[in-house]
């Protein structure tokens, strides 16, 4: 076909996809990724930009009918969504797709979770639309991958707004041309600029993803116009946000092949660009007893390490997760990389800092983005080196699903002691559920 009519050619396929069973391959990785993501919010549930969200719906939000991971509150479904996808996103632990650098799960799940649960939708129906809002999320970001995010926007939130409106509309019921109303809507409300990285609004922007999502599909439901030729317009979402773009992956194997089936959990709390050098570091930790015998640290990379994770000397848990000097410099010391790698003091310890200054990142053209070599030199002379092929945790190592139950445990026993067995069988049973309570009645405190 010609570009012309592709956004009406796209929200029928997805539409016609939304009333068949997800393919049993895709809906198990669904599965997976949604028990990732409802640990990462449940993680960062009490942090205080979740606070300030909580706090603004409850003075000036709607009825309080959706829930908010991790918490006892219940929201408004619009300051729900904006605050669950805020937190899954916060630690930069949730799922990311190492091509376009999307993480779906985060604004997919949080607009889905809260009118599903409004509207009393099937299991089935919201695990249909998190795996729809995922993919359209993934094809959309494709079609406009390198050059939308060298630009400077932060294409989970730019992209992260048609899967929360894809998801909305699946609970919804909404037919073709009011899905397709509703990502003409959800394109005119993107948000937001990679210099938000290392500070709240970073996850900020995958909150309000998730809500504009939904008000986008609400507004559709209601009758509200918008353009129905976003995608192929001239001054329509791909042309106006990225100077290159291709519209192929859009159809190209839609409901045959899964973009979601490409997507990685991620087994460390921070840029995934900085997962291989981190496995080196780990690798190396056993050979350096001492790490203040370390004269020198030489990370040889990708780009995209310098270029997104260059921070030397990151200030708190936010900035460090675009440290990568931070992300060796833990690994060395600790043989081990999580959320207590990342907490403010630990950021802050003189030892870090140190081998933080000691680190030198090496860029070279011809590293893979998931492959790494870091090089130690100690103060006896000694040199130590590790190759990383392949991180853990990417695509040609990918996270089991008992060691992302392991992540969800860590994530979810100090928000929800005890409470992680009964997420984890509540996910597994969500697709022939009834409905969500049992799933709620697993997530919220």
């Amino acid at each position: 076909m010609t570009e012309e009519g592709l956004s009406t050619e796209f929200a029928e396929r997805v539409t016609e996809l939304a009333q068949q069973p997800v393919p049993e391959k895709t809906a198990a990785v669904a599965c997976m990724h949604l028990l990732n993501v409802i640990g990462t919010a449940i993680g960062a549930a009490n942090h205080p930009a979740v606070q300030a969200v909580v706090d603004v719906g409850g003075q000036v939000g709607g009825q309080p009918v959706a829930p908010v991971l991790g918490r006892r509150e219940r929201l408004d479904p619009l300051y729900a969504a904006m605050a669950n996808g805020l937190a899954a996103h916060l630690d930069d632990y949730d799922d990311t797709h190492l091509e376009t650098v999307i993480h779906p799960s985060a604004a997919t799940l949080a607009a889905a979770l809260g009118i599903a649960v409004d509207r009393g939708v099937s299991g089935r129906t919201f695990l249909t639309a998190f795996t729809l809002g995922c993919e359209v999320q993934l094809r959309a970001g494709r079609a406009i991958s390198p050059a939308h995010y060298d630009e400077g926007w932060h294409i989970t939130g730019t992209c992260g707004v048609l899967g929360a409106a894809t998801a909305a509309a699946v609970v919804l019921g909404l037919d073709p041309v009011q899905l397709n109303v509703s990502w003409g809507i959800a394109a005119s409300e993107t948000v937001g600029h990679r210099e938000g990285f290392g500070s709240a609004l970073k996850p900020f922007h995958v909150g309000k993803a998730a809500g504009n999502g939904l008000l986008a599909a609400l507004l559709a439901q209601g009758g509200f116009t918008g353009s129905t030729r976003v995608f192929e317009a001239e001054r329509g979402f791909m042309r106006v946000l990225a100077a290159e773009h291709d519209p192929a992956p859009l159809l190209d194997g839609l409901g045959s092949r899964w973009d979601l089936c490409d997507d990685v959990v991620k087994p460390y709390p921070c840029g995934i660009v900085i997962h291989p050098a981190i496995d080196a570091a780990i690798a190396l930790s056993s050979s350096v007893p001492d790490p203040t015998r370390v004269l020198r640290i030489v990370v040889h990379c990708h780009p995209l390490v310098q270029e997104l994770t260059g921070s030397r000397a990151p200030r708190d848990r936010l900035e460090a997760k675009f440290s990568a000097v931070h992300g060796v410099a833990a690994g060395l010391v600790d043989g081990r990389v999580g959320l207590a790698q990342y907490a403010d003091a630990r950021v802050a310890d003189p030892l870090l800092a140190q081998l933080r200054s000691l680190t030198v990142l090496q860029v070279d053209d011809r590293m893979p983005r998931d492959a790494v070599r870091v090089e130690v030199e100690r103060d006896d002379g000694e040199r130590l080196s590790h190759q990383v092929a392949h991180a853990r945790g990417s695509l040609a190592r990918p996270m089991t699903n008992a060691e992302v139950e392991d992540k969800v445990r860590d994530l979810v026993q100090p928000t929800l002691p005890g409470r992680t067995e009964q997420i984890i069988r509540a996910v597994e049973d969500v697709e022939a559920a009834q409905d969500l309570r049992q799933l709620v009645e697993a997530v919220v405190s």
